[in-house]
């Protein structure tokens, strides 16, 4: 039986890359950032790709392992500070800037925020030292690969747990020949990766590494 809405979201992409222009580069891959300032030992954390499969327009959202896990560390901190004082610094109190325009008229260029109180400069140390602790320690969590595909309107979204390293494009394209292969189903992650693993232990090394 056709999938009806899944044939719209295919006919939305086609469309879509039909009218609007995607910048590509090496190897046919839109890619986003530079990597002029990436040292050729640097560790990944994350990165996006993209390129054409059938027509449309597939972007990858790929993630280190050990990007999931510091991000983990990060909740976790905010878990074991609480939630602090109710002090919306940012906006509460802050200075509108405006610019001249003309004799008479003026517009909104920018805010300047407030100090934050005694009590929410406390807390935000608190925090880091929290942080800082767990860094240092790890915490109790073990991640596998993983990948999700996703429609959206304009493209087919494909979320990427893999260790690879992506420090120049070449790396990058990696990335997107992986994603193309697991799409057509050439490939698994079980298959590119049999029994992999990122925790405590991983985690650790590399801090020890990224010390020395």
């Amino acid at each position: 039986m056709k999938n009806h809405k899944q044939e719209l979201f295919g006919r939305m992409q086609r469309q879509y890359h039909r009218h609007h222009q995607w910048r590509l580069g090496q190897d046919s891959l839109f890619i986003p950032h530079s990597y002029k300032e990436k040292s050729p030992d640097s560790l990944s954390w994350w990165d996006d790709v993209g390129f054409i499969l059938n027509g449309r327009r597939v972007i990858v959202w790929w993630q280190h392992p050990r990007y999931v896990y510091g991000c983990a560390i990060d909740d976790q901190s905010w878990v074991e500070a609480g939630p602090g004082p109710q002090d919306n610094w940012l906006f509460d109190g802050a200075k509108t800037n405006h610019k001249r325009i003309g004799r008479s008229r003026k517009k909104i260029v920018s805010y300047t925020s407030r100090q934050p109180s005694a009590e929410q400069d406390a807390h935000y140390k608190h925090l880091r030292s929290i942080s800082e602790r767990l860094t240092t320690e790890g915490i109790d969590l073990e991640l596998n690969t993983a990948w999700k595909r996703e429609r959206l309107n304009w493209a087919t979204g494909v979320s990427l747990i893999v260790p690879l390293e992506v420090r120049n494009e070449t790396e990058l394209a990696q990335v997107a020949s992986l994603a193309r292969r697991l799409l057509l189903g050439q490939t698994t992650l079980e298959t590119e990766f049999p029994g992999y693993r990122y925790g405590k232990t991983e985690w650790l090394k590399e801090q020890e590494v990224a010390a020395k």
